[in-house]
């Protein structure tokens, strides 16, 4: 198995995933707790200086002008996990869960948060040994960052809260137990270096970003395998075409979709037909597809800056002898960069949406209404289009940017807030609506191959068309085709469409 070595400067999104999907270890660099113990040091000797210190020797928040006894330093700490554990709704999966695990014990790792080399050590122990805090994906505004996300994680590690440990939902401390994890008991800023930060936004961000990078491939196979099925022109993938207005995204789409179309039959077939171009949604691919891609470009970007990122408050900078209280926790480059992910994937499903109808309509495709040969007794996949549409709507719903709320919280303390856990779980859920909308695409344009046999279409095409044809029979007569999705969604949901066309045709961009 796979060891992903943290150090808080060199994770990468696909290392997360590793860890997310259990297909990876976790362990600690060798120079992480000389960093740590420099910086806790620090923090105990200012405490022994008697020095005020945000969240260590005060209250939180409208209470930070509250000093707080010395003796009571670890009941703040323990106090503020079990204050701040008032999440919400269902649960986030596993994988969210163990990726958000990773990040905050990445961010500790770099050393500014002055906690002990345990608080890691522990959290890198449950990570590896399968103890996943149960935490409500609802009750965070991404303020002071993910607080009652990070507070019902950071539970687990005291002893409290509930957790899934071999597949059994228990109390964290039988959990811990079990699983042979000492509990931590909390020392001074422990507790709030647990919870201020961004980790779990950016942990069901990450995972949505890398689905969506997947995707833009997946899209560019399925809209090549309908624009042969409609008899459409490569005329509009010329290089030329994109040469003179250079984007880098649709630069992309043009070569994939010539690779995808190249020896097709069926373009040869109409190559002198008295049609001059194509309807917007296969004429624009390279646009529309190439301009998601540059977009989504950004977003990697973004979460590839925060997951080493220090989103804690305060700030340890021990080698400067400085302490400082600051707003690292906010989440609002997180929300910008997701709201924009679950913006431009809308699109991918908007546009996947159009490209249906285009197949199951006789008036635009010269194809049998609904892609049967016997309408009327049988209704064939219009029903499909229904419920492409009804998804690209419900996208339109959730695409609204999160960001552009606020609300105050901690009596006006928090007077501005990112919505950043919102703009994940949004993007999340569009993502997964795509796939399946994406999913009815490659049905109907299957389908309508059908009807142009036998002439062939192109090399990569082709290919996935046969790997369709291996779990989906064609469609002679009205069957449940819910099934036939599902089908198709699980294709391109574990890799394999994508892994099979580019065996063919080698990499795509």
């Amino acid at each position: 198995m796979k060891t992903v070595i943290l150090n808080g400067e060199q994770l990468t999104l696909e290392d997360v995933l590793e860890v997310a999907g259990g297909r990876a270890r976790v362990k600690v660099s060798s120079s992480v707790s000389e960093k740590m113990n420099q910086s806790r040091e620090f923090v105990e000797r200012a405490l022994r200086e008697g020095e005020k210190i945000y969240g260590v020797t005060t209250g939180f928040g409208l209470l930070s002008d509250q000093i707080i006894n010395p003796s009571q330093i670890e009941a703040l700490q323990r106090n503020l996990i079990r204050s701040h554990s008032v999440g919400i709704g269902p649960f986030f999966d596993e994988a969210s869960t163990r990726a958000a695990m990773v990040l905050r014990a990445n961010v500790l790792a770099m050393g500014y948060s002055g906690v002990r080399f345990v608080v890691v050590k522990r959290l890198i122990e449950m990570i590896n040994k399968g103890v996943h805090p149960l935490i409500p994906e609802q009750g965070s505004v991404g303020a002071s960052g993910d607080l009652a996300p990070l507070a019902h994680l950071a539970s687990v590690l005291i002893g409290e809260g509930k957790a899934v440990f071999q597949g059994k939902v228990m109390s964290g401390k039988k959990a811990m137990e079990k699983a042979g994890v000492p509990i931590l008991t909390l020392s001074s800023k422990e507790g709030l270096a647990l919870i201020n930060g961004t980790q779990v936004m950016t942990a069901v961000g990450l995972l949505a970003v890398l689905r969506a990078e997947r995707l833009c491939k997946v899209a560019d196979i399925i809209g090549a395998c309908t624009l042969d099925a409609l008899k459409g022109t490569l005329t509009a993938f010329d290089p030329d075409i994109q040469r003179v207005r250079p984007f880098s995204g649709p630069l992309a789409v043009s070569k994939n979709f010539r690779k995808l179309g190249e020896k097709s039959e069926i373009c040869e077939s109409h190559k002198f037909c008295s049609k001059i171009q194509d309807a917007y949604s296969l004429r624009c691919i390279p646009q529309v597809h190439g301009a998601i891609r540059d977009a989504l470009a950004f977003v990697r970007k973004t979460l590839e800056i925060e997951v080493n990122s220090a989103t804690d408050n305060p700030l340890i900078f021990a080698d400067k002898g400085k302490i400082l209280n600051c707003g690292n926790f906010h989440g609002e480059p997180v929300a910008f960069a997701l709201d924009l992910l679950g913006i431009i994937v809308s699109e991918l499903g908007g546009v996947s949406e159009r490209r249906i109808e285009k197949l199951i309509n006789p008036a635009l495709s010269g194809l049998p209404a609904f892609l049967t040969s016997e309408g009327g007794l049988h209704s064939g996949l219009m029903m499909v289009q229904v419920s492409a549409a009804a998804l690209a709507s419900e996208n339109k719903v959730l695409a609204h940017p999160a960001s552009v709320d606020s609300i105050p919280t901690s009596a006006d303390k928090e007077d501005h807030v990112s919505m950043g856990p919102i703009a994940a779980r949004k993007a999340r859920d569009i993502v997964r609506n795509v796939e399946h909308i994406l999913s009815m695409e490659l049905l109907c344009a299957t389908q309508g191959l059908e009807f142009l046999l036998p002439l062939q279409p192109g090399l990569g095409t082709k290919e996935a068309y046969r790997t369709v044809r291996e779990v989906v029979p064609p469609i002679k007569a009205d069957r449940r085709f819910g099934e036939d999705i599902e089908k198709i969604h699980c294709l391109i949901e574990s890799g394999m469409l994508l892994r099979r066309v580019e065996k063919v045709i080698g990499p795509l961009l």
